[in-house]
Protein backbone atom coordinates (compact mmCIF):
# COMPACT_ATOMS: atom_id res chain seq x y z
CA UNK A 1 0.00 0.00 0.00
CA UNK A 2 1.25 3.44 -1.14
CA UNK A 3 1.94 6.33 1.61
CA UNK A 4 -1.34 8.16 0.49
CA UNK A 5 -3.42 5.15 0.49
CA UNK A 6 -2.30 4.13 3.97
CA UNK A 7 -3.34 8.08 5.16
CA UNK A 8 -6.74 7.42 3.24
CA UNK A 9 -7.33 4.03 4.21
CA UNK A 10 -6.64 4.18 7.74
CA UNK A 11 -9.47 3.94 10.65
CA UNK A 12 -10.49 3.21 14.10
CA UNK A 13 -11.48 -0.77 13.91
CA UNK A 14 -13.12 -1.72 17.25
CA UNK A 15 -14.06 -5.19 16.20
CA UNK A 16 -11.75 -7.69 15.18
CA UNK A 17 -11.38 -11.69 13.86
CA UNK A 18 -10.44 -14.18 15.82
CA UNK A 19 -6.58 -14.31 13.45
CA UNK A 20 -3.26 -13.78 15.63
CA UNK A 21 -1.42 -10.76 14.35
CA UNK A 22 2.20 -12.31 13.41
CA UNK A 23 5.14 -11.26 15.85
CA UNK A 24 7.49 -10.45 12.82
CA UNK A 25 4.34 -8.01 11.82
CA UNK A 26 4.22 -6.47 15.64
CA UNK A 27 7.81 -6.01 15.59
CA UNK A 28 7.74 -3.92 11.69
CA UNK A 29 4.54 -1.97 13.55
CA UNK A 30 6.92 -1.16 16.82
CA UNK A 31 10.41 -0.31 14.77
CA UNK A 32 7.75 2.60 12.48
CA UNK A 33 6.87 3.87 15.82
CA UNK A 34 10.47 4.27 17.25
CA UNK A 35 10.96 6.11 14.10
CA UNK A 36 8.69 8.61 14.60
CA UNK A 37 9.82 12.84 15.28
CA UNK A 38 11.18 13.58 18.77
CA UNK A 39 12.18 16.65 20.32
CA UNK A 40 15.89 17.36 21.15
CA UNK A 41 15.89 13.89 20.05
CA UNK A 42 15.18 12.44 23.52
CA UNK A 43 13.27 9.52 22.28
CA UNK A 44 11.10 8.93 25.46
CA UNK A 45 8.97 6.01 24.76
CA UNK A 46 8.77 2.42 25.51
CA UNK A 47 6.36 0.17 23.76
CA UNK A 48 4.67 -2.40 25.42
CA UNK A 49 3.16 -5.34 23.10
CA UNK A 50 0.84 -7.28 24.58
CA UNK A 51 -1.21 -10.56 23.16
CA UNK A 52 -2.08 -12.45 25.92
CA UNK A 53 -6.04 -13.05 25.95
CA UNK A 54 -6.62 -12.53 29.45
CA UNK A 55 -4.13 -9.55 29.81
CA UNK A 56 -5.96 -7.68 27.36
CA UNK A 57 -9.25 -8.27 28.98
CA UNK A 58 -7.97 -6.71 32.04
CA UNK A 59 -6.74 -3.90 30.28
CA UNK A 60 -10.20 -3.24 28.69
CA UNK A 61 -11.64 -3.07 32.16
CA UNK A 62 -9.56 -0.68 33.05
CA UNK A 63 -10.59 1.67 30.98
CA UNK A 64 -13.66 3.91 30.19
CA UNK A 65 -13.90 3.50 26.33
CA UNK A 66 -11.79 0.49 25.09
CA UNK A 67 -13.86 -2.34 26.36
CA UNK A 68 -13.44 -3.82 22.96
CA UNK A 69 -9.44 -4.09 23.76
CA UNK A 70 -10.59 -7.98 25.12
CA UNK A 71 -11.50 -8.46 21.49
CA UNK A 72 -8.00 -7.57 20.04
CA UNK A 73 -5.36 -9.86 18.87
CA UNK A 74 -2.83 -7.46 20.61
CA UNK A 75 -2.46 -4.36 22.43
CA UNK A 76 0.21 -1.86 22.18
CA UNK A 77 1.02 0.91 24.97
CA UNK A 78 3.21 3.42 25.16
CA UNK A 79 4.46 5.22 27.84
CA UNK A 80 6.83 7.61 28.42
CA UNK A 81 9.56 8.71 30.46
CA UNK A 82 8.34 12.41 31.92
CA UNK A 83 10.21 15.05 29.77
CA UNK A 84 9.14 18.28 28.25
CA UNK A 85 7.74 17.02 24.71
CA UNK A 86 6.82 13.50 25.90
CA UNK A 87 3.54 14.11 24.78
CA UNK A 88 4.16 15.18 21.19
CA UNK A 89 6.71 12.59 20.86
CA UNK A 90 5.09 9.94 21.86
CA UNK A 91 1.27 10.88 20.04
CA UNK A 92 3.92 11.26 16.83
CA UNK A 93 4.85 7.82 17.77
CA UNK A 94 1.21 6.40 18.15
CA UNK A 95 0.15 7.49 14.84
CA UNK A 96 3.30 5.84 13.29
CA UNK A 97 1.54 2.59 14.81
CA UNK A 98 -1.81 3.36 13.32
CA UNK A 99 -0.19 4.13 9.62
CA UNK A 100 2.19 0.62 10.01
CA UNK A 101 -1.14 -1.29 11.13
CA UNK A 102 -3.04 0.01 8.22
CA UNK A 103 -0.50 -0.67 5.63
CA UNK A 104 -0.16 -4.47 6.99
CA UNK A 105 -3.92 -4.85 6.53
CA UNK A 106 -4.33 -4.42 10.52
CA UNK A 107 -7.25 -2.55 11.72
CA UNK A 108 -6.26 -0.42 14.86
CA UNK A 109 -7.98 1.82 17.55
CA UNK A 110 -6.41 4.48 19.59
CA UNK A 111 -7.34 4.07 23.15
CA UNK A 112 -6.90 7.84 24.95
CA UNK A 113 -4.31 6.80 27.62
CA UNK A 114 -2.44 10.42 29.07
CA UNK A 115 -4.32 11.78 31.78
CA UNK A 116 -7.26 9.72 31.90
CA UNK A 117 -8.32 8.79 35.67
CA UNK A 118 -6.83 4.85 34.48
CA UNK A 119 -3.85 5.78 33.77
CA UNK A 120 -2.01 4.92 37.08
CA UNK A 121 -3.85 1.75 36.85
CA UNK A 122 -2.62 0.48 33.81
CA UNK A 123 0.63 1.76 34.48
CA UNK A 124 0.45 -0.54 37.62
CA UNK A 125 -1.11 -3.92 36.06
CA UNK A 126 1.91 -3.78 33.20
CA UNK A 127 5.44 -3.03 36.00
CA UNK A 128 5.29 0.63 34.51
CA UNK A 129 8.06 2.58 37.22
CA UNK A 130 6.24 5.31 38.41
CA UNK A 131 8.42 8.27 36.76
CA UNK A 132 6.40 7.40 33.49
CA UNK A 133 3.33 8.30 32.02
CA UNK A 134 0.77 6.19 29.92
CA UNK A 135 0.28 8.01 26.50
CA UNK A 136 -1.87 5.56 24.76
CA UNK A 137 -3.12 2.22 24.35
CA UNK A 138 -3.72 1.02 20.70
CA UNK A 139 -5.83 -2.08 20.30
CA UNK A 140 -4.96 -4.23 17.08
CA UNK A 141 -6.48 -6.72 15.40
CA UNK A 142 -7.39 -7.90 11.45
CA UNK A 143 -10.83 -6.27 10.77
CA UNK A 144 -14.14 -8.56 11.45
CA UNK A 145 -15.76 -6.57 8.61
CA UNK A 146 -15.41 -4.27 6.14
CA UNK A 147 -15.82 -0.77 7.70
CA UNK A 148 -17.02 2.49 5.85
CA UNK A 149 -13.95 5.23 5.96
CA UNK A 150 -15.53 8.04 7.56
CA UNK A 151 -16.26 11.31 5.64
CA UNK A 152 -13.63 13.98 6.36
CA UNK A 153 -13.90 17.74 5.93
CA UNK A 154 -12.74 18.79 2.62
CA UNK A 155 -9.48 20.41 2.00
CA UNK A 156 -11.18 23.39 0.64
CA UNK A 157 -12.66 23.64 4.42
CA UNK A 158 -9.67 23.40 6.34
CA UNK A 159 -6.61 24.98 3.96
CA UNK A 160 -5.78 28.22 4.58
CA UNK A 161 -2.96 30.55 3.29
CA UNK A 162 -0.93 33.03 4.62
CA UNK A 163 -4.02 33.54 7.53
CA UNK A 164 -6.46 31.84 9.28
CA UNK A 165 -9.74 32.54 7.95
CA UNK A 166 -12.17 31.03 10.05
CA UNK A 167 -9.60 31.69 13.00
CA UNK A 168 -9.63 35.52 11.84
CA UNK A 169 -13.47 35.49 11.35
CA UNK A 170 -14.14 35.20 14.88
CA UNK A 171 -10.87 37.79 15.90
CA UNK A 172 -12.73 40.46 13.50
CA UNK A 173 -15.97 40.29 14.57
CA UNK A 174 -14.98 40.73 18.43
CA UNK A 175 -12.31 43.63 16.81
CA UNK A 176 -14.92 45.22 14.83
CA UNK A 177 -17.21 45.73 18.08
CA UNK A 178 -14.91 47.65 19.84
CA UNK A 179 -13.09 44.95 22.38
Amino acid sequence: MDFWEVLKERKSVREYSEEKIKNEDLEKIIDAARLAPTARKVEPWEFIVITSKKSLGELGEITDHGKFLAAAAAGIVVVSKDTKYYLEDCSAATENILLAATALGIGACWIAGDKKDYAGAICECLGVPQDYKLVSIVSLGYPKSKTEFSKKRPLESVLHWERCSACNQSFRSKRDDGR
